[in-house]
């Protein structure tokens, strides 16, 4: 059985929010009333909703890095991450984390880049020559 993933949070800017989801991460836009937006976010459905974004702090290790927590994202096949780390570049993006590979070589070898929305919500995006790799050990 295949299930998808929700997750629902709070953003400052709709039309904001459209034009980063949509325009530049490529996510299609699904419903939507004046407060809210729901996005198929790389297979997984988002809903953007009118408010205070959650917190956030730079406290999860990633090798030398500290990255904030918590922060959401999605795993995606390495040429279509690499589509979006192009994208995210193009339109100027700030990266936390810059475009990179990680355990080069090694079991779970993963290309990974962390980020902010405009509204200050963290997302990492991760890519894998494999899906079979995501759980390498």
């Amino acid at each position: 059985m295949h299930s998808l993933f929700h997750l629902a949070f709070n953003v400052t800017d709709l039309d904001e929010a459209r034009r980063f989801y949509g325009g530049v991460l490529g996510c299609r836009e699904g419903r939507s009333t004046d407060t809210w937006v729901d996005f198929d976010f790389f297979g997984h459905q988002i809903s953007l909703h009118l408010g205070t974004p959650f917190t956030s702090a730079a406290t999860g290790h990633v090798g030398e890095h500290l990255v904030p927590m918590p922060h959401f994202g999605a795993i995606l096949e390495l040429p279509a991450w690499k589509a979006v780390a192009e994208r995210l570049k193009a339109a100027g993006t700030q990266f936390v984390l810059a475009p990179q590979v990680r355990f080069e070589g090694e079991p779970g070898e993963q290309w990974t880049m962390f980020f902010y929305d405009p509204s200050g919500n963290p997302i990492e995006m991760k890519g894998f020559r494999s899906m079979e790799q995501v759980y390498a050990a």
